[in-house]
């Protein structure tokens, strides 16, 4: 019995040495190395933090279970304070370190100072958020991807909303100047002209980080616009609401999803209450989506900010990618983006030629009693 116990214990012993020797050399190749790049300091670091989180939740679970074709996911974290000035800088960093891809930017003017830099390099992008319709309409880029709808459905379903619900006729456009607010402001204006329903009254852009808006309000009430439709993001958008409320202005305040954020409510207060905004399309029975929402609880302990869901389809579709490609080889990783379904928060997706996801679209919030809710 002595005997045949000790070659049992001796072969358990060889067993877990085995396991142990498989388990260490099982990372033993070089690890799969993803950029995540955007705002993770400034005011719009609420934009940017949770593609971070959602990132670093994936590659936790993928990891935990061997990696990917044997090997280890790690991230490279790059914060670009949505600047495009620093993008560039961001950019060309990520590509000294060999990344073999990049789950970013978020604000559209820094993606776009990143991309041509990607493009050389040849590294794929794959932002939850930039929607500067250009990024992948142009034919400039083939190496981005998006889970995101661009500006101009947003601009479409915004000037829709203000027109056929609301009932508007005299509507003021304002942007911030950069490529995402302006963008998605020129598309609003040409919808509203194209519709024959309502004019545009007053058609400007402010300066952002300014101290005072009193100037462009005060044109807006000149000018008796019923709606603001503000192409931008949430700290200038909360300083024109502020004014306009505290002036006691009654115009409809329509925003995207640049303002679609609870750092806006936190900063407008009670006078972000009844302002719209449209976002992501709601997804919060899809069974993925509330899993990914409990894991972000669990591990960081609070709801999930902007973009979270767009940012874990994007880092879930591109290791999906690697992984049926068999390599981070561009072409073959590129290819199986448009070719392979994935199943993610916010549904089954692939990629078009362009590089946009199918059937990704916006919804219309509003604020009410502290919270963005859907308008059904």
């Amino acid at each position: 019995m002595h005997k045949l116990f000790m070659k049992s214990l001796t072969s358990l012993f060889s067993f877990l040495a085995f396991i142990a020797f498989t388990s260490a050399n099982s990372y033993s190749a070089e690890p799969i190395r993803i950029g995540v790049a955007g705002p993770h300091s400034g005011d719009l670091a609420s934009y940017g933090l949770p593609t971070v989180k959602a990132a670093e939740l994936v590659v936790k679970d993928i990891n935990s279970k061997g990696g990917i074709l044997g090997r280890k996911i790690e991230l490279i974290v790059e914060d670009d304070v949505c600047k495009p000035e620093v993008a560039a800088n961001t950019a060309a960093k990520l590509v000294s370190t060999k990344v073999d891809a990049v789950i970013g930017h978020i604000c559209s003017g820094a993606t776009n100072a990143a991309l041509t830099i990607y493009k050389g390099a040849k590294i794929i992008a794959i932002s939850p958020s930039a929607t500067n319709p250009p990024l992948t309409q142009s034919g400039d880029y083939p190496n981005f991807f998006r889970t995101i709808a661009s500006d101009d459905a947003q601009a479409r379903l915004e000037v829709d909303f203000a027109v056929n619900v609301l009932k508007v006729k005299n509507i003021a456009v304002l942007h911030d100047k950069g490529d995402y607010g302006k963008g998605l402001a020129e598309f609003a204006k040409k919808f509203i002209e194209d519709s024959g329903k309502a004019k545009v009254v007053l058609y400007e852009g402010i300066t952002p980080g300014a101290v005072d808006y009193s100037a462009v309000v005060q044109k807006i009430k000149k000018e008796n616009a019923e709606a603001v439709i503000y192409g931008g993001y949430h700290p200038e958008a909360s300083k024109i609401v502020m004014l306009m409320r505290k002036k006691k202005m009654s115009a409809f305040f329509i925003s995207d999803d640049g303002v679609k954020d609870d750092t806006f409510i936190k900063v407008a207060g009670q006078y972000a209450e009844g302002v719209y905004a449209t976002g992501p399309k709601d997804v919060s029975m899809n069974p993925l989506a509330i899993s990914a929402t409990e894991a972000h609880k669990k591990a960081y302990g609070s709801e999930p900010g902007a973009f979270f869901l767009n940012a874990y389809a994007a880092i879930s579709a591109l290791l999906n990618a690697i992984e049926k490609a068999g390599k981070t080889d561009y072409d073959a990783v590129s290819a199986a983006l448009r070719r392979e379904f994935t199943d993610t928060p916010i549904g089954k997706i692939r990629f078009d030629e362009r590089g946009d996801a199918a059937g990704v679209g916006f919804s219309m919030y509003q604020v009410k009693n502290g919270r963005y809710e859907e308008v059904k």
